[in-house]
């Protein structure tokens, strides 16, 4: 007798890997409108935020654009993703600070850059395995996810201002293609 091992996930890949295409960049992110999409996790709004207060300060982004993601590990609708194509140059989504939170952001971000629109993802360091897995499963094993430290949902303001300062300029590199 033979045994069969079936990866359900495998015509899903192989239809994102004969779709992919060069991930869409800004050269700058200067004046641009940064979507700040965060997804109900306890202090992901705050982290965006402070995020945002130093893209504004240090890399001139022009408006930030704040939305809600209501469901953390479901993927965003067409509604969604045309709300952001038409409000914003560029979106930071997050943060990852579970498995499925972690998953739904990383595919939330590919499915926005195949959208034509240039994303940053952050997902806490504890769950960047469960976000490569989700790249690879998307077709793009090298997607650029930033990490930060885990947790975040005990976190207060200092510490919250000071993750959001280290992870700011990786979100201008990752918006403007210098991780790739």
């Amino acid at each position: 007798m033979t045994t069969t091992i079936i990866d359900p996930t495998a015509s899903a890949r192989r239809a994102a890997a004969s779709t992919a295409s060069a991930s869409p960049t800004v050269s700058e992110v200067n004046g641009l409108r940064i979507g700040l999409l965060e997804n109900t996790k306890r202090n992901a709004a705050q982290v965006l935020d402070a995020v945002g207060d130093v893209l504004v300060a240090q890399h001139g982004v022009g408006a930030l654009v704040r939305r809600t993601k209501p469901q953390f590990s479901m993927p965003l609708t067409d509604e969604q993703v045309e709300d952001l194509l038409a409000s914003c140059d560029a979106v930071v989504i997050g943060v990852g600070d579970c498995g499925s939170c972690s998953a739904a952001a990383v595919a939330d971000g590919i499915a926005l850059q195949q959208a034509g629109l240039p994303t940053a993802v952050i997902c806490t360091e504890a769950f960047a395995q469960t976000s490569r897995a989700m790249a690879a499963v998307k077709g793009d094993a090298d997607f650029p996810f930033l990490t930060i430290e885990h947790p975040i949902a005990n976190l207060g303001p200092a510490d919250i201002a000071a993750r959001a300062a280290g992870v700011a300029g990786g979100v201008v590199r990752s918006l403007t293609g210098e991780t790739r």
